[in-house]
Order: C-alpha cells, then structure tokens, then sequence
C-alpha cells in the first residue's frame, strides 16, 4: 500500500521527500502514523500572556458602563488611553465581546421603520387607481414638464392626465377631484395607490381622498415594483417611435399626450387585458368582444382544422382579477 511504502521510503529520504515522491498528504501520513485518537481532545492550553479571568471582567464591565454602552471598542480604547488607562487592545476587546454574544452595532442609531408590503385587488374598473408623475424634457437642457397620469390597474385605462410646468400637490389635487367626479366614484369603492413622492403624500391630497371617501396606498421607500403598471405606461409613452427627445414648449407636450393617451386608451392592444384596447374593458365590453372573436375562431377551425393541430383556436381572456403585490402563498410543509 502507499501509506507502507512512505513509511518504509521515509527513514531513507525524509518524511516530506517520501510523501511528494508517493503524491501522498503529509497531514494524512502523520495522522495514519498516529493511529486514532482516544477520547476528545485535549483543552487547548491558555496562553501565557492572556487576560485572566478578573482582568477580562474588568474589560467587559468597562464596556458594560452607562459611560460607554452604545460606544464602538475603538472609541473606548482610545478614550481610556487618553486618560491614562490600558485594559486590553481593541482586538481583544472584540473578542471579549464576541465569547460573550455582544459583536453587534453598539452607537444609538436611527432605525428606519418597517413598511408594509402593500397587497391590493382589483376585480373590476374603478376599483383601484394607480397615479404617478414622470419629467418630459423641454426644449433647453435643464428644464422639464411634468406629467401627471391617473391609470384604471383593471382596465389600463388612463382617466386622467396633465402636463403642467412644476410638480405641485395643489395641481394633483385638482387632477384627482376632476378625474373622480368624471368617473363617478362614489364613497368606499376606490383606492388609489401611488408612491412616496412629496405630492403624492401631501397634506392636501390625503384629505381631498379622506373628503371623496378613496382609501389611499403608498409604495414602500426605493421599490418600484410596488407602482408597476404607473411605470409599465410611463414607458409605453417614452418608447413610442414618435416621442420626441424634448419638447418645444408645453403647449407642444400638451398636444403630443392628447394624441397619445387618444391612441393609448382606444387603438393599443394591450397584452395584459386579452389584446383588448383600454376603452373597451374600461366600459365593459370586453365580454362581447371576446365572444365575437370566439365565433370568428370557430369558423376558422371548421373550415380548415387540420391547420390547428393540438386544439381548437380561442381568443386571449381578460384576467378576472388583477393585483399590486399578490399575496404570497406559504408553501406546505413535506408529509
């Protein structure tokens, strides 16, 4: 065997010429020569230059004080040299915190709070409203227009828009009366969802939705897909092959999101309702469309069915429901 032979090949040459020679560990060499271990290993004996047990108490009882409970143990140690005092290095203070459990963020910090993950349902138009605002270029650099955008989430339909030269609470306000009143919203069916920005949190706008009876959702701080669908239509806008890199002036903008919102809300065929436009869900029509589309595809299926080889032709559905946030289903545990 090769462990015999560097055993027989190590009083000639050496133990590590032996073992390169055989391509055998010198670790597993030494551990077969040592035959196995009995019982558990011995203690590891303590150094003789470290702490003993009154000193390292001494130690975590100074880190312990009122004086330095939220301080770093680089700020204690260079406090207490400057005064005259040496208890241990800041490593070893570390690893005094550390056999006691305490290696953790010690300075009194502000915690952020724990924003809820919003989850919301839409079943049906006027339901659920999302509301955002995106910057569109003016004709110089450095200055912009804002557009104000109010989306159905069931329908995609867009109820509501402007373009307007600042970002203002004042105006969303305005926008988001006009748009309910137009929409007939009426007390405790609405929510409109939107995320943090300032206007979107303003003083004016709660109230105005408290007045109007629409519950109110925000995003959660820095995540965007808490507004999908805000954002899924700011960049239908932006990559249409006619929006321009800037704007002449507002009255420009104004008339490019008239024609846009015209075409976006009666011509697109939006993937996510069954290739319907948003005017007609947003109206309810969708059932009737889908049903003359089936018997259009029926034709077509008996005329020719040997060109639709796996099954009957049908026309895409219309989701019965639409979320922000789904809940998420816990998975079961194994039987």
């Amino acid at each position: 065997m090769i462990a015999a032979g560097v055993t027989e090949l190590a009083p000639v040459t050496g133990t590590r010429a032996a073992c390169t020679a055989l391509a055998v560990s010198r670790a597993t060499q030494y551990r077969r020569h040592r035959g196995p271990r009995l019982g558990p290993p011995a203690p590891r004996p303590a150094p003789p230059r470290a702490l003993s047990a009154p000193e390292r108490a001494a130690v975590l009882g100074a880190l312990h004080s009122e004086r330095f409970a939220d301080t770093a143990p680089a700020a204690v140690y260079a406090t207490l040299l400057d005064e005259g005092t040496y208890l241990a290095s800041e490593r070893t203070m570390y690893r005094i915190l550390a056999a006691n459990a305490e290696v953790r963020e010690r300075r009194d910090q502000l915690r952020h709070p724990v924003y809820a993950r919003p989850e919301l349902l839409a079943t049906g138009p006027r339901e659920l409203f999302t509301w955002d605002i995106t910057k569109l270029r003016g004709p110089v650099r450095g200055t912009h227009y804002h557009l104000y955008v109010i989306l159905d989430v069931f329908s995609r339909y867009v109820p509501g828009w402007m373009v307007a030269t600042r970002e203002s609470a004042v105006l969303a306000e305005r926008l988001i009366g006009e748009t309910a009143a137009k929409e007939g919203i009426t007390p405790g069916r609405l929510t409109i969802h939107a995320d943090r920005g300032t206007s979107m949190r303003s003083k004016d706008v709660a109230l105005l939705l408290a007045d109007l009876g629409i519950e109110r959702s925000h995003s959660r701080p820095h995540v965007s897909n808490d507004n999908p669908y805000s954002e899924s239509q700011f960049r239908t806008l932006k990559y249409r092959p006619t929006f321009p890199d800037r704007f002449g002036s507002l009255e420009d903008a104004r008339a490019f999101c008239a024609g846009f919102f015209t075409w976006y809300n009666t011509v697109h065929r939006h993937s996510g309702i069954g290739l319907l436009t948003p005017a007609d869900v947003h109206a309810g029509r969708a059932p009737e469309i889908t049903a003359a589309r089936a018997v259009t595809l029926d034709a077509a299926y008996a005329a020719h069915p040997e060109r639709f080889v796996r099954r009957p032709p049908t026309p895409p559905v219309v989701p019965s429901t639409v979320w922000i946030n789904p809940p998420v289903k816990e998975e079961m545990p194994p039987q």
